[in-house]
């Protein structure tokens, strides 16, 4: 049986291609137009008024714990692994093998196992793992009140997001030090990413799971068809929010930005870059492993593989 990752659908090939263009497309665009209303002296004004950066309160933590470095990296490794998984599955072709739960292991259930698909396997175990860490992602934040500088309080957030917009698309970047604070506009997607788009993938991806029950009160709320059909584009929207983040990381600073995220220290020294590249190196080891042949051996310690 052929054990090669399978590739995606030539359907879904195009639409990625066509994404990618109609994308620079789009960016060449807003630059241009952005560039333009920065000539307007009415925006001129507004941008001077609404710099970007809000202050914080009293009390407001400063600079980069090493948790949350250690966070950062295991939240990336595994929305890598649920993209990788994610993709497998909406490959729609036929997986080299099946699980099966040994329902003579703890903890035991009385409902008959269900066969699931290596990679439905794979993803619901990578799943689990990633809501595991932003649990004590969500704790940590409250306990040492890192939230007060991911979560705007001020509804000036707004206009100074607007603002923040304007002048990355006009690439004429903002004064920033995100040691110090995060920019508006980072704030308003920082706090969507964590208590909007993670929330919506982890209930959808509940619904789309086995563990949820196919009748009775929970089906109706939230149907699989609705649940499917918000599951993929909010995996669309990480990745999209991962190519900016990557990006805006990359060109506004870098040696200083992987300092303060990798090595949780403010210095534009290359020890953040680093640390960076031994991270980039595990996640792209963990992307070429999760192939059917790891996958089957890690399986079968938890139950009956079989193909």
């Amino acid at each position: 049986m052929d054990q090669r990752t399978p590739r995606l659908p030539q359907s879904l090939r195009v639409r990625v291609a066509a994404a990618a263009i109609g994308s620079l497309v789009a960016v060449t665009v807003a630059v241009v137009l952005a560039q333009w209303l920065r000539r307007i002296p009415a925006i001129h004004v507004f941008i001077a008024a609404y710099p970007g950066v809000i202050g914080h309160d009293q009390g407001t933590p400063i600079g980069t714990p090493p948790w949350l470095a250690w966070q950062h990296f295991l939240n990336t490794l595994f929305l890598v692994l649920i993209v990788r998984t994610g993709l497998q599955l909406h490959s729609k072709k036929r997986p080299p093998s099946f699980w099966t739960r040994d329902n003579t292991r703890w903890p035991r259930t009385a409902r008959p196992p269900r066969r699931l698909s290596i990679y439905l396997w794979c993803h619901l175990w990578v799943d689990a793992l990633w809501i595991m860490n932003g649990i004590i992602y969500i704790v940590l934040l409250v306990i040492t009140g890192q939230w007060r500088v991911l979560v705007p309080t001020d509804w000036s957030v707004v206009p100074h997001a607007v603002s923040v917009a304007l002048q990355y698309a006009s690439l004429d970047w903002p004064l920033e030090n995100a040691w110090v604070g995060y920019n508006a506009l980072q704030q308003i997607l920082y706090t969507t990413v964590v208590f909007i788009a993670a929330p919506l993938a982890i209930l959808t991806g509940l619904r789309l799971s086995p563990a949820w029950p196919t009748g009775g009160w929970l089906a109706r709320p939230l149907s699989e068809r609705m649940a499917r059909a918000i599951h993929y584009p909010v995996l669309l929207f990480f990745i999209g929010f991962t190519i900016v983040h990557v990006g805006l990381v990359l060109t506004t600073g870098m040696f200083r930005n992987l300092n303060q995220m990798y090595a949780a220290r403010e210095s534009a020294d290359a020890v953040g870059f680093i640390v960076c590249a031994i991270a980039v190196a595990v996640l792209a080891v963990a992307w070429v492993v999760t192939k059917p042949g790891l996958l089957k051996r890690i399986a079968a310690t938890t139950g009956k593989v079989q193909g």
